[in-house]
């Protein structure tokens, strides 16, 4: 979080030189150097070496070339040649620092700190650098006389109280530590590390509601800090705040999708609700990153048995058990999946082996378990529901990971950029090839694409501009948009002869605008699919076969379940009256024939947005029942109802779709969801214990024999 080292770029005045040409190579050395083409700069600083071996500089600087390529070795060459030839230059010896650091040669770091605080005492990056080196040994001790020097050279400098505090951690002193974090938010309330050090000490303390506030402080100060997400999904899991966990995990794996523990931790979380096909898919990642994590393995056979795949969780059991051969769950859970293939040899085979560990341990014989973590301090400090990834032991595979020193990488990182060796980089890919006419012209690139077919249809004539061949695609002014959807408007226009072309047309652009789209040629099967699903907006035509669309409008607006649908008037007459008339009937848009396609998608959308701020409801009434959906509280004339998640929202759209037969298909997708695995004997049982909680108003959830359910009034 906070040891990161720091890191500062000297740039030293150049050393007049005899011969100019050398200034010059060095000068386009040192712009190499500033533009991160480190390669090439240690090609110019060579030259310089070759012509003036005497001067620090070229050396110096091609250190930190190297540095920054991650030769280490390399770089702490050149530095002792730059020291050797000038020794008082302190950036050589911050240089040489960062390169023995790399190499975990700790004492010859502290060494060259020393050595340059001796010329440079009051430099805050050199004190930094050295309490970290002194906390990599272990030396804390040390390092609190260190970050004591730097308070003094510098008394607001947060980072050296977050620096103690975590001195503080490792030292088993909570108080101290918190103590030192207070004191740098007081100092700045704006550093994401210092909630984030104090969020942590809060879990430590088992104060999760706190230490879920401070990461809410953290998370907008640094949005893309991925382990402030998986610390705060830990804080939420401990007051059993699943779906805020899983949330967290889903933030921190776009972040970085790579993270071994929030796989981990989401497939844990995904295997408790019922996810089973999910956390398969989390474990099989984690896997594939780390073949040997058996944990991940085990947790995945037992996934695998609950999903039917017996052979594949046997196999997963067996790479457990070759691991490790005295791990009994292993035996006991593969004894279990052989039966249900009907190996029941090699049931029995594994029942024995579980069966005589057991009579051993009653008769005092243990057997060395190599799944056993022999670090009991770790063990304990993993509490009931978490352990650390360093910890091995088998038995706790079901608990979730938390960070510990096992598991971080290198902690000293540099704050250079430019790195090239290991890194990971986005690859943008260029963009799609498109055919326009307007294409963004480039001073750099000006490839031309050739077809022979475009080039043939460019020629014809028949095009009002030069069609062309380009992944440069220039954005349209103002005026192009203005003449271009004139043109879609015109073309439109030609098309739209009849009833039935208006209707393919608006079918076609909604579609491809995303919406669901329904077409009705009579009023009969219109009124018919209202009784099955009351739909968002209508766009009803004044001018229909065999009934008037403003007759069907005034039966929308007194019926109670479709008084709030949204409509639009879709008619070829033009008059005011006949606007008026419509939206005096309830109307709540008019469009007029011909009409363009994007003027339609556009009050679509518009209308769509106001109706539904407009039926936002945040009470439902059904006879007795009272849904508050602000305080998501259920009432009947009995008292208040204690509904779980599951069954409020059941009842909720029971009630939003009142007198409505819904399928079991239905509710399930809407309710559980699309992916949803599990039985249909879920609906019912969630049904039969909605209807008890609710008592004597249960009776208005009334099955409907092999279809589903329904909420109506009981008729007396």
């Amino acid at each position: 979080m906070i040891k990161r080292i720091l890191t500062v770029l000297l740039l030293f005045p150049t050393l007049v030189c005899a011969q100019i040409n050398t200034d010059r190579v060095m000068t386009i050395a040192r712009n190499a150097l500033y533009f991160e083409d480190y390669v090439l700069s240690i090609q110019y600083f060579n030259q310089v070496i070759n012509a003036k071996p005497y001067l620090y500089e070229p050396y110096f600087f091609r250190a930190l070339a190297k540095l920054n390529l991650e030769d280490f070795q390399g770089a702490e060459a050149d530095c002792d040649a730059a020291i050797q030839r000038n020794p008082f230059v302190v950036g050589a010896y911050q240089i040489r620092g960062l390169a023995r650091i790399r190499q975990s040669k700790f004492d010859g770091a502290i060494e060259d700190y020393k050595k340059a605080l001796h010329y440079d005492p009051e430099n805050i990056t050199l004190w930094h650098n050295l309490t970290l080196s002194h906390i990599q040994k272990k030396d804390y001790n040390a390092a609190k006389e260190d970050l004591e020097s730097l308070l003094k050279v510098s008394p607001r400098y947060t980072r050296a109280y977050l620096m103690r505090g975590e001195v503080s951690l490792q030292q088993k002193d909570t108080i101290a530590a918190l103590n030192d974090f207070n004191k740098a938010l007081e100092l700045d309330k704006y550093d994401p590390d210092a909630w984030a050090a104090r969020a942590i000490v809060k879990l430590q303390q088992a104060k999760y509601a706190e230490a879920e506030a401070d990461f809410n402080r953290a998370i907008p100060l640094s949005a893309k800090n991925a382990g402030n997400y998986i610390n705060r999904a830990l804080a939420r899991f401990h007051q059993n705040n699943l779906r805020g966990a899983m949330s967290d995990y889903d933030l921190a794996l776009d972040i970085d999708p790579n993270n071994f523990i929030g796989h981990y931790n989401r497939g844990l979380l995904r295997a408790q609700v019922g996810d089973d096909n999910r956390a398969i898919e989390d474990f099989d990642f984690v896997i594939k990153m780390e073949p040997d994590n058996m944990m991940a393995v085990f947790n995945r056979g037992l996934l695998r048995a609950q999903t039917g795949d017996y052979r594949g969780a046997i196999q997963d059991y067996t790479t457990v058990i070759n691991q490790y051969p005295n791990f009994l769950a292993g035996y006991y859970q593969r004894s279990e999946a052989r039966r249900k293939i009907g190996d029941k040899k090699g049931a029995e085979q594994d029942e024995f082996k579980v069966m005589k560990a057991q009579i051993d341990k009653q008769n005092g014989v243990t057997n060395k378990d190599v799944a056993q973590n022999k670090d009991k301090e770790n063990d304990e400090e993993g509490g009931e529901k978490t352990r650390k990834k360093s910890d091995k032991n088998m038995n706790n595979y079901r608990k979730i990971v938390i960070a510990d020193d096992s598991e971080a990488e290198q902690r000293y990182t540099s704050d250079y950029r430019g790195r090239v060796q290991d890194k990971n980089v986005n690859i943008t890919l260029e963009p799609m090839f498109a055919l326009t006419y307007y294409e963004k012209m480039s001073d750099v690139k000006r490839s031309v694409n050739f077809h022979k077919y475009i080039e043939d249809l460019n020629r014809t004539g028949i095009l009002p501009k030069r069609l062309r061949i380009t992944n440069m695609e220039a954005p349209l002014t103002e005026e192009q948009v203005k003449v271009h959807f004139a043109l879609i408007d015109t073309h439109t226009s030609a098309i739209v002869e009849d009833d039935k072309n208006i209707q393919e047309i608006e079918s076609f652009a909604l579609k491809n605008s995303g919406y669901e789209v329904r077409g009705f040629e009579c009023t009969k099967d219109f009124y018919a699919a209202l009784d099955e699903q009351i739909p968002d907006l209508v766009l009803l035509d004044i001018m229909l076969p065999d009934e008037d669309g403003l007759q069907i409008l005034k039966k929308l607006r007194l019926n109670h379940r479709t008084v709030l649908v949204p409509v639009i008037m879709v008619t070829a007459k033009t008059t005011e009256l006949d606007k008026v008339k419509g939206l005096d009937l309830g109307a709540d848009d008019y469009l007029t024939k011909p009409f363009g396609v994007m003027e339609l998608i556009s009050r679509v959308k518009a209308l769509l947005r106001r109706s539904a701020s407009i039926q936002k409801k945040e009470v439902y009434e059904f006879e007795d029942i009272t849904l508050n959906d602000s305080k998501h509280e259920v009432h009947t004339a009995q008292g208040k109802c204690d509904l779980t998640y599951k069954e409020y929202e059941l009842l909720k759209y029971l009630i939003m779709n009142e007198g409505i037969v819904l399928t079991r298909d239905r509710l399930m997708e809407e309710i559980w969801g699309m992916d949803f695995t599990g039985e249909s004997r879920t609906l019912d049982m969630h049904i039969k214990t909605l209807r008890q909680k609710l008592g004597p108003s249960g009776k208005l959830i009334q099955t409907v024999r092999n279809v589903g359910y329904s909420l109506n009034h009981i008729r007396n």
